[in-house]
């Protein structure tokens, strides 16, 4: 069993905003990245918000995530403070998220995709299968090219309106494990971003067999150290 990723204290991890080029301009984008030196980090993560959203999304979340990697969250093209794409679409946020895992000389990233970045995350899955580990979903919007995606798979499936579809999403990818999560509603990276890093850095944080083979039951919802399933903390 993988073990719980502790959450990182606020002195532990820096938070920082930059600007990095892609073939269309720039993109604007909030990092998170611990203090410890970074020779024992694990694969780092990019966070992708939803359409008409920012990484803002992932304000709270981030710091909590970043206690062993190094954690990325873009404005995608069009959104936010970054420049646009003259096509828009997921494979062209897609190919401008390669762009930023190159400008960083990174070998391979993991990915989180939110609603609409689940598009984007599977797009970049697709594209670049050697450069993207493991996928993390949380409600997906869209079926395409889900069964080509061989990346070991943890599917969100939250109270939404793509809740159905996210559950089928999940049957297509060969390899997903589904979490119901129905206690969480959109603004699940607000209300209870200690409880989510925990349970993302843990399938994260796996050796690198299929999530299936060590998974729970598919309609299992995440359990806590205590065994029942997590509440959105009242102070994360």
């Amino acid at each position: 069993m993988p073990k719980p990723i502790k959450p990182a204290a606020a002195s532990q991890v820096r938070i920082r905003r930059a600007y990095f080029e892609f073939r269309h301009g720039q993109l604007h984008v909030r990092t998170a990245f611990p203090t410890t030196g970074g020779f024992d980090e694990q694969v780092t993560l990019f966070c992708l918000h939803p359409r008409g959203r920012s990484s803002r999304v992932f304000d709270r979340f981030l710091p909590r995530m970043a206690g062993d990697r190094s954690v990325y969250a873009p404005d995608l093209p069009g959104c936010g403070e970054s420049d646009a794409d003259p096509q828009p679409g997921a494979a062209a946020a897609a190919a401008a998220m390669a762009d930023l895992a190159g400008g960083l000389r990174l070998r391979q990233i993991d990915l989180l995709g939110f609603q609409d970045g689940s598009e984007v995350a599977v797009a970049l899955a697709l594209a670049r299968p050697e450069l993207v580990r493991r996928l993390v979903l949380v409600s997906l919007t869209s079926t395409e090219g889900l069964t080509s995606a061989a990346q070991p798979c943890l599917v969100l499936r939250i109270t939404d309106e793509w809740s159905d579809a996210t559950r089928q999403g999940a049957k297509l990818l060969p390899n997903a494990r589904l979490v119901e999560a129905a206690e969480y509603a959109p603004d699940l990276f607000d209300a209870a971003p200690r409880i989510l890093a925990d349970t993302f850095g843990a399938f994260l944080n796996r050796d690198a067999a299929p999530a299936r083979d060590a998974a729970p039951s598919r309609d299992a919802a995440p359990k806590s150290a205590a065994g029942q399933p997590p509440r959105a903390p009242r102070h994360p």
